[in-house]
């Protein structure tokens, strides 16, 4: 699958992120293999995706996505801004009001420990903002819908139908 299409989850993602991980050949292949298995560690009840062709890992909406580029393996915290990181391990997408990220270079090591305490840190972000949702608002009955219709004033256009005169007594005909 070309990167772009389609979505996928579950044991279907899981192959296409193995398939990434073959495919790039190289240090960052590694990489990218190595932090998923450190994701997989740090919460195992994490969800493998496939969307926008890149490889994602969602707990009750996604936590991070892992792109690969040419010198750099990038993972995307999505609500990173408010993920505490204590020992600074976010180094990239630092100027915006939601995303973090961490960028690796060939040949730079993360430290597994922060790693897995900023997984388990957007995780439960992600349970807390779920809890917090609204509960969805029920729509009114079809009924009540039409009673506040007739209702509700009714802003008065002029018409274009014109009024015609009529011989004395009779009532104006539309046209």
């Amino acid at each position: 699958m070309k990167k772009g299409e389609g979505q996928a989850s579950g044991e279907v993602a899981s192959r296409l992120i193995d398939q990434r991980i073959l495919d790039l050949e190289d240090w960052r292949g590694e990489t990218l293999a190595r932090m998923r298995k450190l994701i997989l560690e740090a919460v195992p009840e994490t969800t493998e995706e496939w969307k926008w062709g890149i490889p994602v890992w969602s707990h009750n909406g996604i936590v991070t996505t892992g792109e690969s580029y040419k010198k750099v393996v990038k993972l995307t915290f999505i609500k990173g801004a408010h993920v505490p990181d204590p020992t600074g391990i976010f180094n990239s997408s630092l100027e915006g009001n939601a995303r973090r990220a961490i960028d690796i270079r060939e040949g730079e090591k993360v430290d597994a420990s922060a790693f897995k305490a900023l997984v388990k840190a957007a995780v439960a972000l992600n349970g807390a903002a779920k809890k917090k949702a609204p509960a969805v608002k029920k729509a009114a009955p079809v009924a009540k819908k039409a009673a506040a219709v007739k209702k509700a004033p009714v802003a008065r256009k002029k018409s274009a139908v014109k009024k015609v005169a009529t011989p004395s007594g009779a009532k104006a005909k539309k046209r």
